[in-house]
């Protein structure tokens, strides 16, 4: 028996061809939603990637407001303000 005859009575039978069409549709659906994990699975790193990077622009202003504060100290005051920033 050939492999023409073969696919030619598998194409003829109707259950199987259902069986084959669920299986097909099965796996498709299981490859979507592995793209779909792995698109959300990036948005959420990128967003991490975004908080980190205003977290530090925030943290940079506010040593920038303390250095400014901290110019119109005394020496002992900009010491102690100093010694408070550096064990954040």
């Amino acid at each position: 028996m050939s492999v023409l005859s073969m696919l030619s009575a598998l194409a003829g039978n109707n259950a199987l061809m259902a069986v084959f069409a669920a299986l097909v549709g099965g796996i498709g659906l299981f490859v979507a939603g592995g793209i779909s994990r792995a698109k959300k699975d990036t948005a959420r790193r990128a967003a991490e990637k975004l908080t980190a990077a205003q977290d530090r622009l925030e943290m940079g202003r506010e040593a920038i407001d303390a250095e400014r504060a901290a110019r119109d100290l005394p020496d002992e005051a900009a010491r102690r303000e100093a010694m408070r920033w550096a064990k954040h």
